[in-house]
């Protein structure tokens, strides 16, 4: 392998980080992953995925020299390699992830150049170079996870603004006083349609209707994200209707979304992005119904062209590609 073309790229979320070495190709070539909460202590989380970093530096046969790192993380800030106030994160308060990382690689003997943004801009600059995006202009782009991101494209260009964050649809408000979001406020957009949301939709409808449901068979607090997609699958009117309401919230999100940047394209990608049509099918019908009426019939809702454990390390991986 030419030393000098590899880049790694890693996706720092709420349930998994994943770390990938990228060729210049835009290949991934290997990926390590551990449980992010595994590591609470930032100190303890900087030490693993140092030791991750120098694992493949050695085994790929990098340069000491010239490690180039692209980091997509929660509340990633891209003007100063910081992490701020991330909800869905083991550490709190305003965490220098940029500079802790290249600190700890010193001691290592490597040289490392870190660039860190917002997890769901990653993931649209994954879209935009190696995805469905890369003739779009105008877009935005919806990861559904741990929690709702966003990354938004405008005339061809990744908007940060004026504070790096940008383009935070997840922590747009939907239902005002409604649920309590990790950010400190209620009724944000992810407390409704990210994985952790939608759970939190079927223990509502368990407790408060009476219907039959394979979920029943599931204690209620194991129930996961994925119960509910392939009880949906068999079929399962609760199931059903928790995913129309999913989709009903995330409609009305994207409306609101999509009437201050008008994309051509929304892509979505995450977990939930895989439930398929019984999301996607409700979806667009909900979304078209919440448009404001100049936008109708003009903007598609397509699932991502990248699979969900590429395109985030991918994204992340195009901060410091040459």
């Amino acid at each position: 392998m030419e030393q000098n073309k590899a880049i790694i790229g890693i996706d720092l979320g709420g349930t998994n980080t994943c770390i990938g070495l990228v060729g210049a190709d835009g290949t991934i070539i290997e990926t390590l992953r551990f449980k992010t909460f595994d590591y609470p202590l930032i100190e303890d989380f900087i030490e693993k995925v140092s030791e991750q970093v120098v694992f493949l530096a050695e085994k790929f046969n990098l340069s000491k020299d010239n490690i180039r790192i692209g980091i997509g993380a929660p509340n990633g800030n891209y003007y100063n390699g910081s992490i701020e106030l991330a909800p869905n994160l083991p550490f709190k308060g305003i965490v220098p992830l940029k500079d802790l990382l290249e600190e700890n690689l010193k001691t290592k003997s490597y040289k490392a150049n870190v660039v860190v943004t917002n997890d769901a801009n990653a993931s649209a600059m994954g879209e935009k170079i190696y995805g469905n995006a890369k003739n779009i202009r105008d877009f935005l782009m919806i990861t559904l996870g741990t929690g709702v991101g966003s990354g938004v494209f405008v005339d061809n260009k990744l908007v940060y603004g004026e504070s790096g964050f940008a383009g935070e649809a997840g922590h747009s408000i939907i239902v005002p006083d409604g649920r309590a979001c990790g950010c400190g406020r209620y009724g944000c957009l992810e407390t409704y349609c990210s994985a952790t949301g939608i759970v939190r939709s079927i223990k509502e409808l368990l407790q408060t209707q009476t219907k039959d449901s394979l979920l029943r068979q599931i204690n209620i607090d194991d129930i996961t994200a994925k119960d509910i997609s392939d009880a949906a699958d068999a079929n399962d009117e609760l199931a059903l209707e928790c995913f129309d309401m999913t989709a009903k919230y995330l409609a009305l999100g994207l409306a609101n979304a999509a009437v201050l940047t008008s994309p051509e394209k929304i892509f979505i990608s995450g977990g939930l992005a895989n439930a398929g049509e019984k999301l996607f099918k409700p979806l667009r019908e909900y979304f078209e119904q919440y448009l404001y009426p100049v936008f109708r019939n003009r903007i598609s809702i397509e699932p991502s062209g990248l699979p969900d454990n590429k395109v985030a390390i991918l994204g992340a991986a195009s901060l410091v590609a040459e």
